[in-house]
């Protein structure tokens, strides 16, 4: 009878180490779990701000490259105006004074 409760008290013993065990296990893979999410969310994180980088980078570029196309288109038309009054400079003179004039009467109203 002795035997069979020293045989329990060591399974006992035995069922009590393995649940201490379990719970460390436990605990290093909760912590190993969590580390790999910080890792994941640094990860994460540098991702987008990365891709935030390259999308304003290009919409930089893009910007850049319509404004030297507007400053192009509008060189090119002062160009063209400038040419079309020495082209005809009494023609040009007229046509401003009745613009002047036209925005003088519009301004009266």
């Amino acid at each position: 009878m002795m035997e069979a409760k020293s045989g329990q008290q060591n399974e006992y013993e035995q069922v009590r180490e393995d649940l201490r065990r379990l719970q460390e296990d436990m605990a290093k893979l909760t912590r190993s779990v969590a580390e790999g999410q910080k890792n994941n969310i640094s990860h994460l994180r540098d991702e987008i701000r990365r891709e935030s980088r390259e999308a304003f980078d290009q919409v930089k570029r893009r910007g850049d490259e319509a404004i030297d196309r507007a400053k192009e288109a509008s060189g090119k038309a002062v160009e063209n105006v400038e040419h079309k009054i020495e082209e005809r400079p009494f023609l040009s003179i007229v046509l401003m004074f009745l613009a002047g004039l036209l925005v003088g009467r519009l301004l009266d109203r």
